[in-house]
C-alpha cells in the first residue's frame, strides 16, 4: 500500500479555517473571523489588471518578478521604513505572503533544527517547520506584555543553543496586534546579534500602524535578517497574492531555488497591478488604515464598556480579547457556545497557542454596521450569563 510522507501526520487543516467553517453553517452567524479586508481593491489597481489582461501580459516573468515590480517594491521599503535593497538581486516576488513563509523555511530549515517564536503567534508558520523536519519552539509572551524581550531570548538559547536555526518575528502581531517599539526592537537585535541564526521578520501590517511607527529588525541587523511583507493586507488585494522576500543577495539566491520549483513565478497581470499599488495608490492606503483606526476605537470603547479585557493593538486588524472569568471552558468551547448562543463568531486564542487559551480574536476587518452587530449581541450574551 502506498503511503504519504510521514510528517503530514503532524499536519492538520488551519484551526482557524477550521473553527469558521464549523460555524458557518449556523444560520444568521455574524463572523468576524478571518483576517480579510471588507474593502474593495482600490480601482487604480484594478484597472492596471485589467490593462495588463487587454494588452496580453499573460506570459511568464522571470522567477524574481517583474523588474518594475522589484524596483518599486525595493523604493517603498527605503522611503517608508529605511531599508536599502538591489531590486535586481535582493528581493523576490512571490505568491503572497505564505509563499514567502514557506520558500524562505524550506530553504533555511533542516532536520532537528529549532526555531523560536514569541507566542501567541499565528499558526501559518508551524506546518512548514514540521515539513522541513524541524522544530517550533514558543516562547510565551502572556506575562511580558505580548513583548518578547531580550531575557527570554537568551533564556531559550541557554536551553535549545546550537539547535535554534531561526527565530520568527511578526509585527505588528496577528493575534494581538502589538507594535514593538524602536528600543524593544534595538533590544531583541542585541540580543541576537551575535547567534549564528536567521532572523525571519514577517512584517506583512506594517502599513497598518497607528499612533506609533513601524521599525524593521532589519534595520539592525540586515546581514542575517529576511522580510517578508506584501500587498494583500495593506491594499485589500488578498486574491491577487502578491507577496515579497527582501534579503542580501545571498540568502536570496538559495531561496529562489525552491521558488522556482513551488511556483516558477507571480501571477503575471497581479504583478502589473502591484507595481500601481506600490507607486499610486498610498492615498487608497491612508483612508483604509484611518477606517480601520475608527473601528479599533469603537470596538475598545464598547468592549471596555462591557468590563471585558482585551490587548490594546497598536497594529492590524484584530482585537485579542480575554475571555471572561465567568466562562471556565477553554477558548474553543467558549468560541462555540457563542456561536450558538449569540450567533456571533470569533476565532479561539488556542489557535494560536497554547498561550492564548483563555483569549479570543475578534477581526475588525469588517464593516462598522457589523461591528456594532456584534456588539449589540455580544452584550446581550453577556447579560444573560452575568
Amino acid at each position: 500500500m502506498t503511503t504519504f510522507q510521514k510528517r503530514l501526520e503532524n499536519i492538520h487543516v488551519s484551526s482557524i479555517r477550521l473553527f469558521d467553517q464549523e460555524i458557518s453553517s449556523i444560520p444568521n452567524i455574524l463572523k468576524c473571523t478571518l483576517g480579510e479586508p471588507d474593502f474593495d481593491t482600490p480601482e487604480k489597481i484594478k484597472q492596471a489588471g485589467i490593462q495588463a489582461i487587454s494588452e496580453n501580459f499573460s506570459h511568464y516573468t522571470g522567477m524574481r518578478g517583474l523588474p518594475a515590480l522589484c524596483e518599486a517594491a525595493c523604493a517603498f521599503q527605503k522611503e517608508k521604513y529605511n531599508l536599502s535593497y538591489d531590486a535586481q538581486t535582493e528581493v523576490l516576488t512571490t505568491v503572497g505572503v505564505t509563499e514567502a513563509i514557506s520558500a524562505t523555511l524550506l530553504s533555511i530549515l533542516e532536520e532537528g533544527d529549532v526555531v523560536l517564536i514569541p507566542t501567541p503567534a499565528y499558526p501559518g508558520y508551524e506546518p512548514t517547520i514540521t515539513l522541513a523536519g524541524a522544530t517550533l519552539v514558543g516562547i510565551d509572551t502572556s506575562e511580558t506584555n505580548f513583548v518578547l524581550t531580550k531575557e527570554q531570548i537568551e533564556t531559550a538559547f541557554a536551553k535549545y543553543g546550537e539547535k535554534i536555526k531561526a527565530i520568527i518575528l511578526n509585527y505588528p502581531s496577528n493575534p494581538t496586534g502589538k507594535v514593538l517599539s524602536r528600543d524593544e526592537i534595538k533590544a531583541i537585535a542585541e540580543a541576537l546579534s551575535e547567534k549564528e541564526i536567521f532572523i525571519v521578520s514577517d512584517e506583512v501590517y506594517s502599513e497598518l500602524i497607528y499612533e506609533k511607527e513601524h521599525t524593521s529588525i532589519a534595520e539592525f541587523l540586515p546581514e542575517k535578517t529576511i522580510v517578508l511583507n506584501g500587498l494583500s493586507k495593506s491594499h485589500a488585494m488578498t486574491g491577487w497574492r502578491i507577496g515579497f522576500i527582501f534579503a542580501r543577495k545571498t540568502i536570496i539566491d538559495e531561496i529562489i531555488k525552491v521558488h522556482q520549483y513551488l511556483v516558477t513565478a507571480a501571477t503575471t497581470m497581479s504583478q502589473k497591478a502591484g507595481i500601481v499599488a506600490l507607486t499610486e495608490c498610498q492615498e487608497d492606503v491612508e483612508k483604509m488604515r484611518a477606517e480601520y483606526l475608527v473601528r479599533r476605537n469603537y470596538l475598545m470603547k464598547e468592549l471596555s464598556r462591557l468590563d471585558v479585557e482585551y490587548v490594546s493593538p497598536d497594529g492590524a486588524f484584530y482585537l485579542f480579547c480575554k475571555i471572561p472569568d465567568i466562562y471556565s471552558e477553554n477558548s474553543w468551547e467558549f468560541g462555540k457556545r457563542l456561536a450558538n448562543e449569540a450567533k456571533l463568531a470569533i476565532i479561539p486564542g488556542i489557535s494560536f497557542g497554547e498561550s492564548g487559551d483563555r483569549y479570543f480574536r475578534i477581526s475588525y476587518a469588517s464593516s462598522m454596521d457589523v461591528l456594532e452587530q456584534f456588539i449589540a449581541q455580544f452584550g446581550e450574551f453577556l447579560r444573560k450569563a452575568r
